[in-house]
């Protein structure tokens, strides 16, 4: 996935008609450190994702479309295995409720993850 995020990220970069020069003055890095960013030899930090969220004019998760896809895919999954609350435990309600708006965040806003 982070070849995906990589080519992403470079092509986002020309898009925006940046060098790579002008990219790493941005984001504060050396030129070879943006290269390896968008070559996928490296992971940017937070600090860095949300900078070039600025730099793109792109929402965090447009940046991560292809992990967050997996991550949805496994939350539904494991969500039809979680174990069952203790009994007696004071933050049943809570957790039931949190556990059902995340199914159906899942499902209602992601239905194109249905046909994976």
């Amino acid at each position: 996935m982070i070849n995906e995020f990589a080519l992403d990220l470079k092509t986002a970069r020309k898009k925006s008609g940046l060098t790579q020069v002008d990219c790493a003055h941005l984001l504060n890095v050396t030129e070879p450190i943006c290269s390896r960013i968008e070559n996928g030899k490296r992971m940017p930090s937070v600090r860095e994702l949300c900078t070039l969220s600025l730099i793109y004019g792109r929402n965090f998760e447009s940046l991560f479309a292809g992990i967050f896809k997996e991550a949805r895919i496994d939350l539904r999954e494991r969500l039809t295995t979680i174990p069952d609350a203790p009994n007696g435990w004071l933050g049943r309600m809570n957790r039931q409720h949190t556990l059902n708006s995340l199914a159906e965040r899942l499902i209602d806003t992601y239905p194109q993850d249905n046909e994976a």
